[in-house]
């Protein structure tokens, strides 16, 4: 009997410390977002997940000629509760099309703050090379980072289980798809690790190649024990596609070829984001519909295990909505965020 009771123990530490962003919060949600109105980030609330209320009239929450070092510019927002539920984290592309008219950029801006208001920041120009890692002589997945084009979407998952260098255990994945043309063909998915202090950033490693570009991916844990991934592929029959592994950073197997694909008939659509409604284990999934003019940010709704989309919808409430993410709030926190909006607007 004690030998099962150890074992059972042993299985549920396996289970409570898979990688998984934290979950807190059963007041509200917060829609953060690029602006399809400027190359910035955008705060929206809502109560119920599909009617919201911009944060400063949809203005800049986020100053992006101070964070975005690179180009100035801040695209497709990621934020995260911090590791230990204490603060947030956010990942932007740092990336200005107005400015240099052309779909090409070089890097990321990291942030972290403990109010989702005043952030600090760190940007990664990838055209540097290795020095700008905290691993710099380890192996690289290129031999001449001058000329890479793309450094694209960059989303959060935080992973207890990856080891450092000197010991220390836990750092946030940071997963994107980059191309450097000289030396690949197409946009691949890559992924480095951030620690603790958001500030550090370890060399890229490919995540995986299905032989065509891939890009705009998002990652969660489901209760059937698989990590499962929304990408935007652009091989055979483009769209929005959805892949399992039983491993974070390995062993992503194809896509899902019949769910998902000409969802809404022949729709370019980008930039998903999935996030469970509070009480609810099944999924809504919000995306960028781009080739409808005007362009349309919809929802639509998927079962537990992120499968059948259905009942699309468009995001109300939300001046200028594009490709960003949904993070569950406390009382306390929505109505920080709205305490705030208020006074920035008198």
């Amino acid at each position: 009997m004690k030998r099962i009771l150890l074992l059972s123990a042993i299985m549920l530490c396996v289970v409570t410390t898979r990688a998984q962003n934290p979950v807190k919060g059963d007041y509200g949600y917060l829609y953060c977002h690029m602006s399809d109105g400027g190359e910035y980030t955008a705060y929206a609330l809502s109560r119920d997940g599909y009617h919201y209320e911009d944060i400063i009239g949809g203005k800049p929450v986020i100053d992006p000629r101070e964070h975005a070092r690179i180009e100035g510019g801040q695209r497709d927002a990621f934020i995260a509760r911090s590791w230990n539920g204490k603060g947030y984290v956010m990942v932007t592309t740092d990336m200005c099309v107005a400015k240099s008219h052309k779909w090409d950029n070089y890097g990321i801006d990291l942030l972290k703050s403990d109010d989702m208001i005043h952030w600090t920041s760190v940007t990664f120009d990838y055209r540097k090379g290795t020095g700008i890692f905290c691993n710099p002589d380890d192996e690289s997945v290129y031999k001449d980072w001058s000329t890479i084009n793309r450094v694209w979407a960059p989303q959060i998952f935080w992973d207890p289980d990856y080891v450092w260098q000197n010991g220390d255990r836990g750092g946030y994945m940071i997963y994107y798809s980059m191309l450097n043309s000289p030396e690949e063909a197409y946009d691949r998915m890559y992924y480095s690790y951030a620690d603790k202090t958001f500030t550090r950033l370890t060399q890229p490693r490919l995540l995986f190649d299905w032989g065509y570009a891939t890009i705009d991916a998002d990652i969660n844990l489901l209760d059937d024990g698989l990590y499962h991934m929304l990408i935007k592929k652009e091989g055979g029959k483009p769209g929005i596609y959805t892949a399992t592994s039983k491993s974070l950073t390995s062993g992503w197997g194809v896509p899902v070829e019949d769910d998902y694909v000409s969802f809404e008939g022949n729709k370019k659509c980008e930039g998903s984001s999935a996030f469970q409604l509070i009480g609810d284990d099944t999924w809504r999934v919000a995306y960028i519909q781009y080739s409808d003019r005007p362009k349309h940010y919809r929802i639509c709704k998927a079962d537990k295990n992120l499968r059948n989309f259905h009942d699309p919808v468009d995001i109300e409430g939300v001046t200028g909505p594009q490709h960003g993410s949904f993070l569950r709030l406390t009382k306390k926190e929505y109505k920080r965020l709205q305490k705030w909006s208020a006074k920035q607007q008198k």
